[in-house]
């Protein structure tokens, strides 16, 4: 993502993307069997500014900075309910593309998050495989945000969503690199876990002018034919996993679902969500709230073979 907000208010049909894939023959990293004794293994963040756990400032929406609101740092602690142990490596960089992952060497100070990884002089991904490559026995997780970048112009174009299908291509290739990569380095038995994002342009329904108004109904489609289902099929091809943030935030449900929600009146139910969850309606800031990271984090921990020995 690019902090403090995608490129510009309705830009946000950006916020999509994320990473699939399906856990079925992933054979889990699971805790040591010394259990709570053992060290604790190393869950590996990579991606963007939802990666690193942006907040803006919660009273102005000012520029704001990485923090522990973030749903990886929520994924440990809903991790240890189901037995896990992990601590966090944190290679995420605000602003990152699928493209610059791949490419930018070095992350500025400003747009990192807690328990940063320095790698000045490497790219993201280049840094995350030398990591992994020698904690590949104390690492239990891999984490990917990355792709929302990618179409954030799409809001200005004639054709959005036909806009977003051509995005699609570079966005398709590039993962199909990073997954690769990681899954390389990794070994064949770490869980990679790609995540979406809340479809933050359903707050463009709030918008009097219908030309911006028409974007929340397009960026459903956005999400839900194009970006999530190229990025599942790259994933489920080196064994890794989605959770889908858009629909377990809501982003699907239909509009003629509405509730009250004060000062907006009678809004869609999947509109009110996005308002609730993240910071766009307040501040037309694309990231969660500490809300909306904590649905993130446990869809994340869901995918987590519960532990018996402690869960």
């Amino acid at each position: 993502m690019i902090p403090p907000r995608f490129a510009s208010g309705a830009a946000a049909i950006a916020a999509i993307a994320a990473l699939a894939l399906p856990t079925a023959a992933l054979a889990a990293r699971k805790p040591s069997a010394q259990g709570r004794r053992a060290a604790p293994q190393f869950l590996v963040s990579l991606g963007d500014s939802y990666a690193v756990g942006y907040q803006p400032n919660p009273a102005t929406g000012a520029p704001g900075t990485g923090s522990t609101a973030g749903f990886v740092y929520q994924t440990v602690g809903l991790a240890a309910r189901r037995g896990w142990r992990l601590r966090v490596a944190q290679f995420g960089c605000g602003g990152a593309t699928s493209s610059s992952i791949l490419t930018q060497k070095g992350c500025p100070a400003g747009l990192r998050g807690p328990d940063y990884r320095p790698y000045e002089g490497k790219t993201q991904i280049a840094a995350a495989e030398a990591f992994l490559k020698r904690n590949r026995d104390k690492t239990g997780l891999i984490t990917v945000s990355i792709g929302g970048n990618d179409v954030t112009a799409c809001a200005r174009a004639a054709n959005a969503v036909t806009c977003v299908a051509q995005a699609s291509g570079v966005l398709r290739a590039n993962v199909k690199k990073l997954v690769t990569r990681l899954r390389r380095a990794a070994g064949p038995k770490v869980r990679i876990v790609g995540t979406t994002y809340p479809d933050v342009i359903l707050g463009a329904y709030l918008s009097p002018d219908p030309a911006t108004r028409s974007l929340a109904d397009l960026s459903v489609i956005a999400f839900r034919t194009i970006i999530n289902p190229t990025l599942k099929e790259e994933y489920e091809a080196v064994r890794g996993q989605l959770v889908d943030v858009t629909r377990g935030t809501g982003g699907f449900i239909p509009f003629d679902q509405t509730t009250d929600l004060p000062p907006f009146g009678t809004i869609p139910v999947a509109v009110a969500k996005i308002c609730d969850l993240t910071w766009y309606c307040q501040y037309q800031d694309i990231h969660a709230r500490a809300s909306g990271y904590k649905i993130i984090a446990d869809l994340v921990a869901r995918t987590l073979p519960k532990n018996k020995q402690f869960g």
